[in-house]
């Protein structure tokens, strides 16, 4: 059973790899660190879900927790949204972390409903040259990821390849907290995040199993959390 899966993989990502080749175009990752706690977080939602309609950008929202003691629990806050932020914050030079904050290819920070300096960050983010082929493909329950060997520009050193798992959209009514009767339309809310493998300059197929989501993408992310790959999963 293993080995016909990973013949199918192979077989799927040989063609996949043909598509990526001749169009290295990948989508510029936007994530927004958000909670239903915070009243000034729907127009960053918005935003997102106004996003979530493009193929050239990946928006994904990342629930936070620590809205959670301030009246209503988000039943999507995720305990790895609130540390991946806090390293962002850490890599990116901030004292401290905020809602809503969209981060662009891991490189750049905005205020999530400031959409001229976010649409500005990813337009910058789409001109730059450089980075490495990733496609994925989901066969059952397992995910089979092929990244590239070092391109140009940025393709170089090391990279976790993480793998997201989100849901496109949720329609919440919020009891209590800033948001208390407001109902809430989110889209792309990430409810699973986990390490696929590493990625060292060479190329690399990798078989992982799904975490939690409805759909899937996978992340090639440098240790200064640039990212330098992405795709979303087939």
């Amino acid at each position: 059973m293993r080995i016909a899966f990973v013949i199918a993989v192979l077989a799927v990502l040989a063609v996949l790899g043909l598509r990526a080749a001749a169009a290295s175009d990948r989508p510029v990752v936007v994530e927004l660190f958000t909670s239903q706690g915070c009243s000034s977080c729907p127009p960053a939602d918005a935003f997102l879900r106004d996003l979530a309609t493009r193929d050239d950008v990946l928006p994904l929202a990342f629930h936070v927790t620590y809205w959670n003691r301030l009246g209503w629990h988000d039943p999507f806050s995720l305990e790895a949204g609130t540390d991946r932020q806090r390293l962002y914050a850490a890599l990116l030079g901030q004292r401290q972390v905020y809602t809503p904050q969209m981060v662009i290819d891991g490189r750049r920070q905005a205020v999530g409903s400031d959409r001229a300096a976010v649409t500005a960050l990813i337009r910058a983010a789409a001109e730059q040259e450089g980075g490495v082929t990733v496609t994925a493909r989901r066969i059952g329950d397992e995910i089979g990821i092929a990244v590239d060997g070092t391109g140009t520009g940025e393709g170089t050193g090391r990279a976790l390849v993480l793998l997201v798992g989100y849901d496109p959209s949720h329609r919440t009514a919020v009891g209590r907290g800033e948001n208390g009767g407001r109902t809430l339309l989110e889209a792309n809310i990430v409810r699973s995040l986990d390490v696929a493998g590493e990625w060292r300059g060479e190329a690399v197929m990798l078989q992982a199993r799904a975490g939690a989501g409805e759909r899937f993408a996978v992340l090639l992310q440098a240790g200064d959390g640039a990212i330098i790959g992405a795709a979303r999963v087939e």
